[in-house]
């Protein structure tokens, strides 16, 4: 089996600015910068063959090119059982027609809808631990975080492997946004 997500890769120039404001929270796993990214939909574990479906799911995406903006730091979870620590990235009309667009090809090949609904977001690290004041504390002092426009004329189709140091992740296929 081979875990499958589809993301938007983070630019070399933008993945150093997002580590420089890690470090100082207790129980916080800081994600290596070359594992940054957007992700569009997490797969999950499947086989070669649906593997392969998803691939071919995936070529048949017509969406144009098209600049997103990295803005604000914040996390998911509440109080102790806070989980992540993340960069958010701007809702614009291509970014979520692109991830619809992802959606529907994955549901059309017999995966299940998503769920949650969709938060266009960069993590930054997974928590375990963490004070609550130390958390808010950290989002206060680098809220203001911004950078970009970063052109996204590409989308990926990356593996994760799970390793005892973190995830090794590693782009498959990447393919083109068409610019019409």
């Amino acid at each position: 089996l081979v875990r499958l997500f589809v993301a938007l890769s983070v630019p070399f120039d933008i993945s150093e600015r997002l580590s420089a404001v890690a470090g100082g929270l207790p129980g916080a796993r800081w994600t290596r910068d070359e594992n940054f990214h957007l992700t569009l939909r997490f797969i999950g574990d499947v086989d070669e063959g649906v593997a392969d479906d998803v691939d071919g799911a995936l070529l048949e995406i017509d969406a144009p090119p098209f600049d997103v903006l990295i803005a604000g730091i914040s996390y998911f979870g509440k109080g102790k059982a806070a989980r992540s620590v993340w960069a958010g990235v701007e809702t614009s009309e291509p970014l979520t027609r692109l991830q619809q667009k992802i959606e529907s090809a994955i549901q059309r090949i017999g995966f299940a809808a998503e769920e949650r609904k969709y938060t266009p977001h960069i993590t930054l690290a997974r928590l375990k631990g963490t004070p609550q004041g130390r958390l808010e504390n950290f989002v206060a002092d680098h809220g203001d975080f911004c950078a970009g426009p970063v052109h996204v004329d590409t989308f990926t189709l990356y593996s994760s492997f799970l390793s005892s140091s973190g995830a090794i992740y590693t782009p498959e296929v990447t393919y083109p946004l068409n610019a019409a």
